[in-house]
Order: C-alpha cells, then structure tokens, then sequence
C-alpha cells in the first residue's frame, strides 16, 4: 500500500482526504505544523508529499527546499486558487504538480494516481524495454539509475525533470508535441492556464546550460512542442 504523509493545517480537509484516499487503498498519514511535518518525512518512508503553502511555524516552501537536501521524494503542493506566485516558486523549488484550493477529492487522486503511474512506467521502461544509457554530446543519462551527468559530473534533477530530459532525450532530434510530453510528464493535459510544465522545463534548461558549442539544447517549436538538439557531427 502506498503511505501518503499530508502536511496541512486544514484538520477538516485532512480528514476528508484521510476518507477519501482510505477509499482508494492509499495510507495517509496528516501532520499540521510545516517543521513536524518535515521532521516526520525526515524519519519515516512515505511514497509523497501532500504539501500546503500556509502553514504555522515553517511554511510549505520552506518544508520543500529543506526536504529536497534529503529527499527526491514526489511532492504535490495545495495553494490558494490566486497565489500563482506560490505555484511557481514551489515548481522552482522541485515539487512535481499542485492544484489551487478548493479542489475536489477526486481530482487530487487523479494527480497521484498518475505521479505513481508515471513512476511505475518509467521504471518498467527502464528494466524492459527502453534504452537504459542515452548519451547526446556531454550529457548522460542512464535510465535504471535515475542519474544524468554532464562531463562527468552528477547533475540534481527532480523526478519530473529527469523524465522531461528522458523522453526528449530518447526523441534527439524529433520534436516532442508540448501535449503528448504533458501527458507523459504529468498524466494530463494542459489547460490554457497551467504553466507547470513551462516551469519545470525552464528548471531543466538551467540546470542543463547551453552545450559545449554555446547553443541551446532543448529548442522550443512554437505552436508544436520541443526538440533535443543533437550536436552537428
């Protein structure tokens, strides 16, 4: 059974999402202090993160940055329905979706289930059917072990930037439909509004940096999605 820590102030909603996940054989467990909650995910296994942004004592940003020096755990943050600032920043800071309050139960169970989903698929290609070792200029990537190195050199990708990376990796030189990665990055499509994949992929590009030539690596076809530029022979 996969354990769920919640970690939000809302004792109301934790129980409804207690009942709710419970319903669909999820384990949950609700911490309501942001420096609890991060002290329990310190010492306890958990499969991810539901995460506020508001909360007493440290807030869910803070709970983020600190939980990422020591977890690579998946995190889903909840954040008030105007705070895009709050999105993007915890986007920024390595979480792997958020839905703004109020949402429905059955809408944040779509979002995990499709985390896990993805996960799942991903480590399946992994052992079975995909390529385990991608390499495009000085940048590595090695599926089972969920690494990518650049001249050597381990670079921190987050779970949803390391599968962005994989997919447009394994298409080098094809472009990738923005929707068709969406949907294998995320487990959905994007509305007009959702930015969450334009963060996560201007993460990667940072961290990626422009390759040994001075060009970019993931080109933007606008209108159609991206392309993994493979260097010129």
């Amino acid at each position: 059974m996969k354990r769920i820590l919640i970690i939000d102030d809302d004792i109301e909603l934790c129980e409804l999402l207690q009942e709710y996940l419970g319903s669909e054989k999820l384990e949950t467990v609700s911490i309501h202090n942001g420096a609890e909650g991060l002290e329990k995910l310190r010492n306890e296994a958990f499969d991810l993160v539901i995460l506020d942004v508001m909360l007493p004592e440290m807030n869910g940003l803070e709970v983020l940055k600190n939980a990422k020096k020591f977890s690579n755990i998946p995190v889903i943050m909840l954040s008030a329905k105007g705070d895009e600032v709050d999105r993007i920043l915890g986007l920024e800071l390595g979480a792997d979706d958020y839905l703004p309050k109020p949402f429905s139960p059955r809408e944040l169970v779509a979002r995990i289930k499709a985390l896990f989903r993805r996960l799942n698929h991903d480590s399946d290609d992994a052992q079975n059917h995909e390529p385990c070792r991608i390499e495009i200029g000085d940048i590595l990537l090695e599926s089972s072990a969920r690494s990518v190195t650049k001249n050597g050199f381990d670079l921190p990708l987050t779970e949803v930037e390391f599968s962005i990376l994989e997919h447009l990796m394994r298409a080098g030189g094809t472009v990738v439909e923005r929707q068709e990665l969406a949907l294998k990055v995320l487990g959905r499509r994007l509305s007009y509004d959702d930015r969450s994949l334009d963060v996560h992929m201007s993460n990667l590009r940072r961290k990626l940096g422009h390759s040994s030539s001075d060009k970019e690596r993931i080109r933007t076809i606008r209108g159609v999605g991206y392309l993994y530029v493979k260097p010129e022979n």
